[in-house]
């Protein structure tokens, strides 16, 4: 493939280029299918964190295994990223979508069944596969359904599954474990993947793909000079964002000194915040990038610096936290927005880049973090994720004009 072979070829769907004036009742449809499954997929992915405890004590296994789900399921979508595009070759791509749906189903059904460790890790392992097969795909799908030009506020839409699925999975997953126990709990984000898949089925076009891809083509891309920028825009800002945000309890905890009741409000802002991040990136995104990859990341270096600096006054550490919030949320739209716009009509490879980029980011960022945490107490993540947010302010600048 080269840099003008076109992966949006096949039918229009009724859209170009340009910005929809109005977007048809079948394009909401089948947009708001794709944040179902965003939903679905991520509210599965975070699921463990309010289990872990149960979900232990069932196995019979300690909470440091358990907590060896979420890195499966990482590892895998990290390995299947750069090959999900290559194995699916020229099948149509709602086919595509509808079996990763059905995939989460089979593999949270089999999470939620499991009598061993060792079963729960392979169902863990298939929803890696069928998060990384789902992203890989969204920007590129997105963009045949609303036109390239109005991806942003598509992407908007599709991310505010993440969004809510960050506020809604972990206390949900806890509150149905006590209730019902944590194989309930596994067992309704396979119902959750149920739905999605059947909007699916009902709302989206036939996407026929005209040419498959190469593990070389997606390399290929990589020598791109604007793609090989919207890498490293993902991995500075989302190691930053990993690398803080893991520890801001922690640091509200010892430095601002809140119990939890606050804390617990202070996150709730956090997630609000994203949520309203997710609509003003997908607008700022669509009417000029290089100025939303820069307010995203003056937005984080600035939240994160002044708690550092400011955070021992409580309402001021509330409204930086609320501030955190809102430049996480923008940046899953913005990220991806700016990988796509440099990839030209490379978007299935792009994806794939920018799925890979995201994992890469998020263990280096816990890494990090971590690390920095334990010898530097809970201020020295927050200074990591200012001076990488701030980096990438400057790698806004250095973006040519598109």
């Amino acid at each position: 493939m080269t840099d003008t072979t076109s992966q949006l070829d096949g039918p229009a769907i009724g859209l170009d280029s340009a910005v929809p004036s109005a977007w048809s009742p079948t394009t909401w449809l089948a947009v708001i299918s794709m944040a179902a499954a965003s939903f679905a997929l991520v509210s599965a992915e975070f699921l463990p964190a309010g289990l872990l405890t149960p979900m232990a004590r069932d196995l019979g296994i300690s909470e440091g295994t358990a907590g060896q789900v979420v890195t499966a399921t990482a590892s895998v979508g990290a390995v299947t990223a750069l090959l999900s595009n290559v194995l699916i070759g020229k099948l149509n791509r709602k086919t595509v979508l509808v079996g990763l749906s059905a995939l989460a189903i089979g593999s949270n059904l089999l999470a939620a069944l499991a009598t061993d460790f060792w079963l729960l890790l392979l169902g863990r392992a298939g929803l890696g596969v069928a998060l990384s097969g789902f992203w890989a795909l969204s920007v590129a799908v997105v963009a045949r359904l609303v036109g390239t030009n109005a991806t942003g506020r598509g992407m908007a839409i599709v991310t505010l599954g993440v969004s809510l699925a960050t506020i809604a999975a972990p206390s949900m997953g806890a509150l149905i474990s006590d209730w019902l126990g944590w194989r309930a709990a596994t067992g309704m984000t396979a119902g959750l993947a149920a739905v999605a898949m059947l909007l699916q089925i009902l709302s989206l076009p036939t996407l026929p793909a005209s040419a498959s891809n190469s593990l070389s083509d997606v390399f290929r891309l990589t020598k791109r000079r604007t793609v090989q920028l919207g890498m490293l825009a993902i991995l500075l800002l989302m190691t930053g964002h990993f690398a803080g945000s893991v520890y801001v309890r922690p640091f509200l905890e010892q430095v601002t000194l809140l119990g939890t009741g606050p804390i617990a409000l202070a996150l709730l802002g956090f997630g609000i915040a994203a949520v309203i991040g997710n609509v003003a990136g997908g607008r700022l995104a669509d009417a000029n990038i290089r100025m939303a990859l820069a307010v995203t990341g003056v937005l984080m270096a600035f939240a994160a610096l002044a708690l550092v600096l400011w955070g021992a006054h409580s309402g001021i550490a509330f409204a930086l936290v609320t501030l955190w919030g809102l430049a996480f949320g923008m940046a899953p739209v913005v990220l991806p927005t700016n990988l796509s716009r440099g990839a030209g009509n490379a978007l299935e490879a792009a994806g794939s880049l920018m799925v890979v980029s995201f994992q890469v980011a998020i263990s280096m960022g816990a890494v990090f973090g971590g690390y920095i945490v334990d010898h530097h107490g809970a201020s020295g993540p927050l200074i990591i994720t200012a001076v990488l947010a701030a980096s990438t302010i400057v790698l806004a600048l250095l973006q040519p004009r598109r």
